[in-house]
């Protein structure tokens, strides 16, 4: 027990750097919050902009390199807002009427359609705004940290904290490996000063010279009846494990017909989801993208590729590209895709994980009963603004104290919501 107070000194110390990391972390975090500049009505402006680009102008467009349509770059210098406003909520109409410069660029990229957006005044202003004052490289205004360095401040906080943690585990081994050695030592000079004093009864000379005998020891009644315990525990956890997975199929990642990477597409060019699965936000269902989706890109860049040409065979023979579904519920449970992405607002990463990530997709939730019910469980319901749920919420709060009007306080774990 002489050793306690040193074993409690190097708990405290774990704790104190812990706690001392832990506080640079958030003091640099809040230095960076504050240098922040607080955004204008400009900035607010080119935000929103922001947004509608990389879900409308991003899979043709980009700001200082020529994709399938121009380099956006500058733009507002060569044409007046009220032509770029009226290009691009219909640039076919223009070509139609013979506008010069809307032919010449018609022209000039091989005639491609650009598509018509149905959007207000203000919407394409933001969207300009975005083109306007977006830094080199293509972040949105306002992402350039105030105080140089501080981008990626947070990352820093979090190295060190690491450093500091990876050096006291390296202290704490070395400190218990010496402590190790040290007993042994000690124990090695009391048994050898022992044995040379005679002045012995018989029961310590059988204590200080017995042996260490490994056999004896496993061949014991109480060894092997761990051992079996052991072995009947993993046995019928492995068993278990096996029995309830069946039918679940998360990591299942299929090799598709077409070598179609979401990490290029979704994570690297920006592409929203919205744009080739087209009724992810208004069907039952999220769409696999038709080959004509490809093509509005691939008809002018990667032609020569060796997986577009599978794309221009499909098309060639009018057949479908057989892509290997990934996500696929049992036929005795009902889902419908839009009531979570448009009225719940789930993101898509919330049940297929960081797809922007995958050069190929796999399976990255469970998709069981239990994770459904656990998501409806945990997720508070949206409710501001929409006055069915009024008296529903009032009810929940009487009832219901200080706890979240969550999916599952509107019905959301009810049999019939999923099976009938």
């Amino acid at each position: 027990m002489k050793y306690k107070p040193l074993f409690s000194f190097l708990i405290a110390l774990f704790f104190a750097f812990t706690a001392f990391a832990q506080g640079e972390q958030a003091e640099v975090a809040k230095e960076g919050v504050t240098a922040a500049p607080a955004a204008g009505g400009d900035a607010a402006l080119a935000s929103a902009g922001d947004a509608l680009f990389k879900n409308n102008c991003a899979s043709c467009h980009a700001l200082d390199e020529v994709v399938v349509g121009p380099a956006l770059r500058g733009v507002d210098k060569k044409h007046s807002e009220a032509w770029l406003i009226n290009w691009i909520r219909n640039s076919s109409k223009m070509v139609q009427a013979g506008d010069k410069e809307a032919v010449k660029i018609f022209n000039e990229f091989q005639k491609q359609q650009m598509p018509s957006f149905a959007m207000s005044d203000e919407e394409i202003k933001s969207i300009l705004a975005y083109v306007k004052t977006a830094p080199q490289g293509g972040a949105a205004p306002g992402d350039k940290p105030a105080v140089e360095g501080a981008e990626g401040a947070d990352t820093g906080a979090s190295n060190e904290a690491g450093k500091y943690l990876d050096l006291l585990l390296v202290i704490l081994v070395v400190v218990l490996i010496v402590m190790v050695i040290t007993l042994v030592i000690i124990a090695t000079v009391l048994s050898n000063y022992l044995k040379k004093n005679r002045q012995l009864s018989e029961e310590d000379e059988e204590v200080l010279n017995q042996r260490f005998d490994i056999g004896k020891i496993l061949k014991s009644k109480a060894v092997r009846g761990l051992a079996l315990a052991i072995f009947v525990v993993a046995l019928l956890n492995i068993t278990l494990d096996k029995v309830m997975g069946v039918g679940v199929q998360q990591h299942y990642q299929p090799k598709q017909p077409i070598a179609f990477s979401h990490k290029l597409h979704a994570g690297d060019h920006k592409i929203d989801c919205n744009y080739c699965h087209t009724s992810v936000y208004k069907g039952r269902n999220a769409n696999i993208p038709s080959a004509n989706i490809c093509m509005n890109c691939h008809s002018q860049i990667k032609k020569e590729s060796p997986e577009i040409k599978k794309i221009y065979t499909a098309i060639e023979k009018n057949r479908p590209i057989e892509w290997v579904r990934i996500h696929n519920l049992p036929d005795l449970a009902y889902f419908n895709h839009s009531q979570h992405t448009k009225v719940g607002g789930v993101e898509c990463q919330t049940c297929h994980g960081p797809i922007e990530t995958m050069d190929v997709v796999y399976q990255y939730s469970p998709l069981t009963m239990g994770w459904c019910i656990n998501c409806h469980r945990e997720t508070p319901l949206n409710t501001q603004g929409n006055a069915y749920y009024d008296n529903l919420v009032k009810l929940h709060d009487s009832e219901n104290s200080g706890k979240p009007f969550t999916v599952s306080s509107n019905g959301g774990t009810e049999c019939s919501k999923c099976h009938y």
